[in-house]
């Protein structure tokens, strides 16, 4: 039989890959770690972990052993959030969202949902989808609004992520220039996408730091070199600096700020692009899952609406 108390401490190993960093989590001592850890893999009568002078790193046992871990945390956590309910005669809902995608989708769902159900204590959290996607899956959040970029979404059915994803569209990256910029002049005269290699001799912007290994992937497929002036974490922050003439901006479209001395502008293909989805737990169950279905549902219909826009 597989200790759960040894399980935990070989998914804190994984998580900090060290004993000593596991330990500090742990508030125990790193030969406790190392002890628990030799049992466990004892029980098993195989490695979990191979040890070297640069840390710790899984066996393909102990991977299996963390996904378990992982399965076990989160329907742990989920029934410790259901008792609290039960105990607090109440159903919250909680909801993870990027800020993004929080300011643009979320409200009029939001909105519609609150007025059917008064009664649903509600939480929003900002987060990133490497923090919401987590937070979903180990009970911490209901409901994560996310995206990724390119390559497989972040579940697929039967996969082992504990998820499941619900695909939203595409948000477009565009290039944001000033109106009298040479490119915008001739965009509105022969409605032409640039192609980025157009723009390689500009100064670039961009409104948070992923979107800067996208733009270099792009610009290594049109075989040029970009010189990025700033990469900041706020769109809007990013869009001011092109109105001050810094340089010209990448900008996913639901965070575009619109405004008349700025202008929007697709990008020939291949360009870069976001694309969004939910995600929801499949662990999860009771009147709080399927109040996330009913908002989730919300959520699909406004982002289809603001596609059409």
């Amino acid at each position: 039989m597989i200790d759960v108390q040894r399980l935990a401490v070989l998914r804190e190993v994984a998580r900090h890959g060290s004993f000593n960093q596991a330990a500090q989590a742990l508030y125990c001592t790193p030969s406790a770690v190392s002890q628990q850890i030799a049992a466990l893999e004892r029980s098993l009568g195989a490695p979990a972990v191979e040890r070297s002078t640069r840390g710790v790193t899984l066996t393909d046992a102990g991977r299996l052993l963390v996904e378990a871990a992982d399965a076990i945390a989160a329907e742990l956590a989920d029934t410790q959030q259901r008792i609290e309910r039960l105990a607090a005669e109440r159903i919250s809902l909680t909801v993870a969202t990027f800020a993004s995608a929080g300011r643009r989708l979320l409200p009029a769902a939001l909105a519609a949902f609150v007025a059917d159900h008064p009664e649903v204590e509600l939480t929003i959290l900002e987060a990133e989808p490497e923090e919401s996607l987590p937070d979903v899956r180990e009970g911490r959040a209901d409901l994560a609004l996310a995206y990724h970029l390119d390559g497989p979404p972040p579940a697929r059915p039967g996969d082992r992520s504990g998820l499941d994803w619900t695909p939203l569209g595409t948000d477009p990256l565009r290039v944001v220039l000033g109106h009298l910029h040479p490119a915008a002049v001739r965009y509105q005269a022969r409605p032409e996408p640039p192609h980025l290699a157009e723009l390689a001799d500009q100064r670039w912007i961009l409104g948070c730091r992923k979107s800067a290994d996208q733009l270099a992937r792009h610009a290594d497929l049109a075989g040029v070199e970009l010189q990025i002036s700033c990469t900041a974490t706020d769109y809007d922050f990013a869009q001011s600096l092109v109105r001050a003439g810094i340089g010209v901006a990448l900008i996913p479209e639901i965070g575009l700020t619109r405004h008349p001395e700025l202008v929007a502008l697709p990008l020939a293909e291949p360009s870069p692009r976001r694309h969004l989805g939910l995600a929801l737990s499949r662990r999860r169950r009771g009147p709080a899952a399927r109040l996330a279905e009913q908002l989730a549902s919300l959520i699909a219909e406004q982002a289809e609406g603001t596609a059409r826009q």
